[in-house]
């Protein structure tokens, strides 16, 4: 097919899509874009006309076929389109107009098995494939995501230099970001948020595992909010204070920025704070849910994960915990006399129960890249997810800092930092926890987290009596203390003398 002079092509103009281009045309790319439907690519170019200083680098194509000749060969295009069905339909009409070599790149939240899948069938046809995982939302987007691109070592080489252009920026002696980018005036210098995860599906299976953190992140933020207010008696002004000034310490990320700005938000149809008139019923797009499953799947105790996608359903049944409110009692609530020592409390078990979230995430990685056969370098997944992420924080400097000083860490919390941080803070984070039920307030986060931390610091747990059982009324076998492990025993439990008999003996 006839070979254009674009850099770089790119597919789908929602608001993902026209802020990535603008953010490719702002490095000195030419970009040639297409929309199935051309009048928002018209709309997209008005915009530019009116407002973007790098539009004379964005090209407009009202065909499919226009626009892969308008790209110079290899062609590299993105692809940001509806996930699934709505991206494989994409594929199928653009694969009769390329060349052997093109590279397509999948920038959308896909399902790792449909990368897997994608990069398998596009490779028997010649053409390079990659599935990269791009979080930051459309801020993120349009001035620097972090970007999470999994395929080939050839296709990040053709792919690489935009993307490590386009990737948000961070300091790489401290890790903070670095700010300041504004249309056609790009951030210069820094270390990229970006690099190569790992073959096929390893780059969207990461960026799906950022999404489950930042979920359970999320979940944590909210309940300690909610502890402040009902045990504390704070308005939400007063609890925006709070966690500004938790942002200049360890906790400092973006979500604890944003929350504190969401909090002292008036509400601007009447009086009072916005988050008070806010509908306590969360939505959720899939993510988690495929972050919680493949935990499941694979045997990975991701539970505080899973139990942050299992409040967001429980909020939304938001009409019947309205109608149980009446029918089923609890304690009352009694505010704490001390509120100076409840935020205290509060913060560390927040920075307890996050610790656990992320050795959860990182722990469902590492299972991962043995389940589908990856090289992941956790040192580097945390470095690239300072800065344009959601869950970008000071915090992830801590587990680069883990991961390179133990690659094969089998756990977060047993890094010197992070377990040190637990036994500091586990007395504030058992307090909350303990608090928070006395009084019937639900903190599935925070008690999913430290459940998860006293089981995993057990040397021995009820799971005893559990395999006893199995092996009760399923003669599933069961190890015994006294013997090597591997060697399976099953007690013959109907008969009168109930022998037992070695497995495979």
């Amino acid at each position: 097919m006839k070979n254009g002079n674009a850099d770089v092509g790119l597919i789908g103009l929602a608001v993902m899509g026209q802020n990535l281009a603008l953010n490719v045309a702002d490095h000195g790319y030419t970009i040639a874009v297409y929309n199935r439907n051309y009048q928002r690519t018209q709309e997209f170019m008005a915009h530019c006309e009116r407002a973007e200083p790098s539009r004379v680098r964005i090209r407009p194509c009202a065909e499919l076929a226009e626009f892969v000749q308008a790209i110079a060969r290899p062609r590299r295009i993105i692809l940001l389109v509806k996930a699934g069905a709505g991206t494989d339909a994409v594929i199928g009409q653009l694969l009769p107009l390329l060349d052997p070599g093109d590279l397509v790149v999948d920038g959308g939240n896909a399902h790792w098995l449909d990368t897997i899948r994608r990069e398998r069938e596009l490779d028997a046809a010649g053409i390079r494939f990659i599935g990269s995982g791009v979080s930051g939302g459309e801020i993120g987007a349009r001035f620097g995501p972090s970007l999470m691109p999994g395929g080939s070592a050839e296709s990040w080489r053709l792919l690489e230099p935009v993307w490590q252009a386009i990737a948000a920026k961070v300091d790489p002696a401290t890790g903070k970001p670095l700010e300041g980018a504004a249309p056609g005036r790009p951030v210069t210098g820094g270390e990229p948020c970006t690099a190569l995860i790992g073959p096929n599906g390893a780059g969207h299976y990461v960026k799906m595992v950022h999404n489950g953190i930042e979920y359970i992140d999320m979940q944590l933020i909210s309940e300690g909010y909610w502890l402040l207010k009902h045990l504390g008696g704070l308005e939400s002004g007063a609890i925006a204070s709070i966690f500004r000034d938790w942002n200049e310490g360890e906790l400092s990320s973006y979500l604890i920025e944003i929350t504190s700005d969401i909090l002292q938000q008036q509400d601007p149809s009447g009086d009072g704070f916005l988050v008070d008139k806010v509908l306590d019923a969360a939505g959720q797009k899939g993510t988690g849910q495929w972050t919680a499953a493949s935990a499941l799947e694979q045997g990975v105790p991701a539970n505080a994960i899973a139990e942050a996608v299992f409040a967001r359903a429980l909020s939304a049944l938001k009409e019947e915990r309205v109608a149980a409110s009446v029918i089923l009692q609890g304690p009352e609530v009694r505010l704490e006399a001390d509120t100076v020592h409840l935020v205290e409390a509060v913060r560390d078990a927040l920075y307890c129960a996050k610790i656990c979230a992320y050795a959860q995430g990182f722990q469902l990685m590492a299972q991962a890249q043995k389940t589908y056969g990856w090289q992941l370098d956790f040192a580097t997944i945390a470095r690239i997810w300072r800065g344009g992420c959601i869950i970008r924080a000071r915090f992830l400097q801590k587990i680069t800092d883990a991961y390179g000083r133990d690659a094969a860490l089998s756990n977060l919390m047993l890094d010197p930092y992070f377990r040190d941080a637990l036994h500091r803070g586990q007395g504030h984070w058992r307090e909350i926890v303990a608090l928070a039920v006395r009084n019937g307030l639900p903190v599935p986060a925070f008690g999913s987290a430290l459940a998860y931390f006293d089981g995993y610091r057990s040397a021995s747990l009820p799971a005893n009596l559990l395999q006893a059982q199995r092996d009760y009324f399923g003669a599933h076998t069961y190890e015994r203390t006294d013997r090597p492990r591997g060697r399976f025993f099953h007690l013959d439990w109907p008969a009168p003398d109930r022998p037992e008999a070695e497995a495979g003996g």
